[in-house]
């Protein structure tokens, strides 16, 4: 298959990549810098310029499918005004960009996998089980979410299958929250973050990747699919178990003002919650590598 990637050198894209380019795809990336010796290696780079048009349109026509994931990262930085208007517009104007050359292309791709995120259904959803079905919520990361898929959807009219996915926490021991919390596990000053009873959804970034390219290859899924493990488990769980795989305690809990201080309002969706169930994998009897979190965290933490 002929695939375009665009976010392809973060933490969801290099394992997509690495994987399509190892089944024999022919994978070209829209990047908005230029590559480097470390960058993917056996892919194509087409440079990219998110929200304006160009020669990089021309790379969409003939493709088989997209997997969009590009945008700025929600915890990239503190929020303040400027940079959630970055994270926002980026998402906005970039998937409204591929939309648009998906339009213009004379041989369309079949199919538009974009990302999205969990934080569609609100930042605190106490213990409600939330699935597919449930509506969004009204803060800022709800916002960003339901704007990002509604561009993503407009593929649609195009005839062009589209599938958004709502992606949990990513478990990477190199990148991303986990990757944040093995310090202090180390120096023995590991422990929850927040109050600990909040709802903790995440998924292994195997069984992320893996669904991705399930819904890029299977015509029978579209829409939008939770992009979460099975097994959601409180904060305070999954702080202990990472302590057990680490052999180390999880004592020392993160309180809220301390997260607030730095990481600004972003706080809130760390200290808040959601029981976020894959029902539509389910229904499909897909099936995790990493059902368990304690599966998970020994695969990503042993010492192969």
């Amino acid at each position: 298959m002929k695939i375009i990637v665009t976010g392809a050198t973060g933490l969801i894209g290099t394992a997509i990549v690495t994987k399509l380019i190892a089944r024999g795809d022919h994978v070209t990336i829209l990047s908005r810098g230029e590559p480097s010796k470390s960058d993917i290696q056996g892919a194509e780079y087409v440079k990219w310029t998110p929200g304006q048009e160009g020669e990089w349109q021309n790379a969409v026509d003939s493709k088989d499918g997209i997997i969009h994931l590009a945008g700025a990262s929600i915890f990239g930085r503190r929020w303040n005004e400027d940079y959630k208007k970055e994270i926002l517009n980026s998402r906005e104007s970039g998937t409204r960009s591929i939309v648009d050359a998906i339009a213009k292309a004379g041989n369309k791709p079949k199919v538009l996998v974009s990302a999205s995120g969990i934080g569609y259904y609100g930042k605190d959803t106490g213990e409600k089980i939330i699935t597919e079905a449930d509506p969004p919520g009204d803060d800022f990361l709800a916002e960003v979410c339901r704007v990002w898929e509604a561009e993503a959807a407009k593929a649609e009219s195009y005839d062009v299958r589209r599938v958004s996915i709502r992606t949990a926490i990513v478990l990477d021991k190199n990148e991303g929250a986990l990757n944040r919390m093995l310090l202090p596990f180390r120096l023995f000053a590991g422990g929850p973050l927040g109050s600990g009873e909040q709802w903790f959804s995440w998924i292994h970034i195997d069984d992320l990747s893996d669904i991705y390219i399930r819904a890029l290859d299977d015509s029978l899924i579209s829409g939008v699919i939770n992009g979460g493990s099975p097994g959601p488990v409180k904060m305070k769980s999954f702080a202990d178990t990472l302590g057990k795989v680490m052999h180390r305690p999880s004592w020392f809990r993160v309180p809220e003002f301390l997260m607030k201080i730095i990481l600004g309002e972003a706080a809130e969706f760390v200290t808040g919650g959601q029981k976020v169930i894959p029902e539509r994998l389910n229904n499909m009897n897909y099936k995790f590598k990493y059902p368990d979190v304690r599966m998970a965290l020994e695969n990503l933490l042993s010492k192969k």
